[in-house]
């Protein structure tokens, strides 16, 4: 059995439009928008009655993707916690940034907010954490080499 490679992560959000501009503003490009429901989704959500858009943003290499998902039913019947980051199971996503300070003060006017402090780890890089929508965390690594 061979994997061939990772083809995306998915994130539900609440407000699509909003976390569009939020991973616009990282850098990302729109791949593309749908809407998706039918028979075959509930299928491979194990849901019933699914209505969701959907949008695809990319990182400007074209090797990564993040798939964004709203639903519009079933509704969901709890939110994900706002857990801390030492949380077993908590995903977050890593970007490679030109310049960290200049990102995080770009995202900030989407509504990011700074999980820790901008750390540095010797002469090799700099990082920090944000949460993005609906609490997603977010990476930021500037590399300094």
């Amino acid at each position: 059995m061979t994997i061939y490679r990772m083809d995306h992560v998915g994130v539900v959000v609440e407000d699509l439009a909003a976390a569009i501009a939020f991973f616009v503003e990282l850098g990302l490009e729109l791949e593309g928008e749908a809407a998706v429901e039918g028979e075959w989704v509930d299928q491979l959500l194990g849901l019933d009655d699914v209505r969701a858009d959907i949008a695809v943003v990319r990182t400007p290499d074209g090797h990564s993707r993040v798939e964004l998902s709203t639903f519009h039913t079933p509704v969901a019947t709890r939110n994900a916690p706002r857990a801390p980051m030492n949380t077993p199971g908590i995903p977050r996503l890593t970007f490679v940034v030109d310049a960290v300070d200049d990102v995080l003060d770009r995202l900030r006017a989407h509504g990011a907010e700074l999980v820790g402090e901008v750390a540095q780890y010797g002469n090799i890089y700099r990082y920090c954490y944000v949460r993005g929508p609906d609490g997603i965390i977010i990476g930021l690594v500037e590399e300094l080499r």
